[in-house]
């Protein structure tokens, strides 16, 4: 499709410092897109759309998009000889920069389209690593970015500064007895190996901190989703924090906690983290393992869904596909539907009635907050085990700890003692076992979506 106003030509765009007035230059891309990994050209045109926004994020203009239908991916270019012509004709035409296909290119791939265009060729992958790297602001997150680029470059080394040496059998072709390749591949290798153990170190001491606040006794929530659904508009509406907000794919790469106080007065803490994209490349999860896993150490998933979004089922399945590589798609999940300012009552009213234990909010402007908040603590509530005691007329103390560290449901005084039902935190049931009636121990459980099932009680 091709854009209302046309964009300047490559000619054009060749100014001096003076006149573009610092200005930085976009590039001009061509996104390109086939239906071999997805279900039909529907769900392809979407994912061509996000390209175009990915591509917008890090720094160039999609100035037209192409779709070809194929089975299956061409060996040498993808998209096949007929089609490639097409594509090279069009990027032509309109004067691109860049070509950004919508799957993983092959190192051979990449190198034989890069020749048919004449200009930079880059996958998914590779454009996903960039916004990364725009964004990342902490040690530990430039360490993540850095490692997941050198992964993704190590294979694509040849054909790159081979000329620079030479190693052969006759005369004239020896050289060093080291190709330039081999050096620049023992060379990321030596990188990526000293990256492994700063992240490794990093990663230890993020576990110390996990571990202080398992010590600490209290609940813990992650703020899962797709990205730019709203997660750190939802932290700041709850929490009153200040973390960074932009309309803006991955504008949040560094896992942010904040303590957070529920209507019942229960403290827990309330984790942001980064946001998930279909395909989110696999080198991605790897490196950012250790920040990823703030979800899976956690007692509840908190995962927002843009509620205007047309296909909710794709994200949804998106970010539970990487919840389950890194290890947390056993967690109860409590489902939020955000920006409602955006949707029509009808939008609403059909999201309440199909998802009916899920909330509809609005974090920018607050509407459906309060909802949240009492759910929040009521699925908190609904996981937590629930013991009985039988206190002692003379230990008031161990009565008045009960109310403090946990939540009484019932409370019967008898002549002999009080008879006393309490959630207690996993941490502070070890405090009350002395009093602990044997047998009446009643579990909690949620199932993956996040509807409670029903209590059981141990007799």
């Amino acid at each position: 499709m091709k854009p209302s106003q046309p964009f300047p030509t490559r000619r054009q765009r060749r100014l001096s410092a003076t006149e573009i007035d610092l200005e930085v230059v976009r590039q001009r891309a061509l996104i390109v897109g086939t239906t071999f990994l997805v279900r039909g050209v529907e769900e392809a045109e979407d994912s061509l759309a996000e390209l175009a926004l990915l591509a917008e994020t890090a720094g160039a203009d999609p100035v037209d998009r192409m779709l070809a239908r194929r089975d299956k991916p061409d060996p040498a270019t993808y998209v096949g000889r007929g089609k490639l012509e097409e594509f090279r004709q069009r990027a032509q035409d309109a004067d691109v920069d860049v070509v950004i296909f919508d799957d993983g290119l092959s190192p051979a791939q990449q190198r034989n389209l890069e020749k048919c265009f004449g200009c930079d060729v880059v996958d998914r992958v590779a454009l996903i690593l960039d916004i990364f790297a725009q964004h990342a602001s902490s040690q530990e997150g430039m360490i993540q970015v850095e490692l997941a680029q050198l992964r993704y470059r190590l294979p694509r080394l040849r054909g790159r500064g081979t000329e620079l040496s030479q190693q052969g059998a006759g005369i004239g072709t020896r050289g060093p007895g080291e190709t330039q390749l081999e050096v620049d591949r023992r060379r990321l290798t030596r990188r990526i190996s000293k990256l492994e153990r700063d992240l490794r170190s990093l990663a230890s001491t993020r576990n110390t901190q996990r571990k202080a606040r398992r010590r600490a006794g209290l609940r813990r929530v992650a703020i899962v989703g797709y990205t730019n659904a709203g997660k750190s508009t939802l932290l700041n509406r709850l929490t009153h924090s200040e973390a960074l907000v932009r309309n803006q794919l991955f504008s949040t790469l560094d896992p942010t906690t904040h303590r957070f106080r529920l209507p019942g007065g229960e403290t827990i803490l309330l984790s942001d983290t980064v946001g998930f994209i279909r395909r989110l490349p696999h080198e991605l999860v790897e490196a950012f393992r250790s920040t990823l896993e703030e979800a899976s150490e956690v007692d509840l998933l908190l995962h927002v869904v843009d509620a205007t979004e047309t296909d909710p089922d794709l994200r949804l399945q998106a970010v539970r596909e990487v919840l389950g590589e890194i290890g947390a798609s056993g967690h109860a999940e409590f489902l939020v539907w955000n920006k409602a300012e955006l949707c029509s009552p009808e939008t609403i009213g059909h999201l309440e009635e199909q998802y009916p234990e899920s909330v509809v909010v609005s974090a920018r402007t607050g509407s459906g907050i309060d909802d949240l908040r009492r759910v929040l603590g009521e699925r908190l509530r609904a996981l937590t085990a629930m013991v009985e005691l039988f206190v002692p007329p003379d230990r008031g103390d161990v009565l008045a700890a009960a109310h403090r560290e946990g939540e009484v449901v019932v409370e019967v005084h008898e002549p002999g003692g009080c008879r006393v039902r309490v959630r207690l935190p996993e941490a502070s049931r070890g405090r009350f076992v002395a009093w602990e009636v044997p047998g009446r121990v009643v579990e909690a459980h949620s199932n993956h979506d996040g509807s409670r099932k029903k209590n059981h009680e141990s007799r």
